[in-house]
């Protein structure tokens, strides 16, 4: 074993995907190395101004845009988005949603109201079991 510990490091693409942010709108000084655990504890804790830039006013990575519109990853997909969007574009989404957003949009609560009622369901049959014991 040797005495010197090595700092955890990873690749850029999990770093802007663990802060949220779409890797290929980071600066080329992120992109092109390593970050290690270190500097990703230190991003998060005091984000330059870059960071807060892109987090504010994007591009957005697709998993952030779904959750922005209230739609899955699929349904982004399913709608034909397949690049990253700004803040301003999305809020132009959601002042003018074309049909497929509010399609995707209702189905995205349907499938919440339906986890809600198993989880519900599922809470019952756990407390009645545990009454029945």
């Amino acid at each position: 074993m040797s005495g010197e510990k090595r700092s955890q490091t990873m690749k850029a693409a999990t770093a802007a995907k663990k802060l949220g942010v779409y890797l290929p709108a980071t600066p080329d000084d992120f992109q092109g190395r390593e970050i290690s655990r270190t500097e990703l504890d230190e991003l998060t804790a005091n984000p330059p101004e870059w960071l807060q830039t892109l987090r504010a006013d994007g591009p957005h990575p697709r998993d952030v845009v779904a959750r922005k519109l209230g739609v899955s990853n699929s349904g982004l997909a399913r709608g034909g988005v397949t690049d990253a969007l700004t803040t301003a574009q999305i809020k132009e989404l959601l002042a003018d949603p074309p049909a497929w957003l509010v399609s995707e949009r209702a189905t995205q609560a349907a499938v919440r109201a339906e986890n809600a009622r198993v989880k519900a369901r599922d809470a019952e049959r756990a407390a009645r079991a545990s009454d029945d014991d």
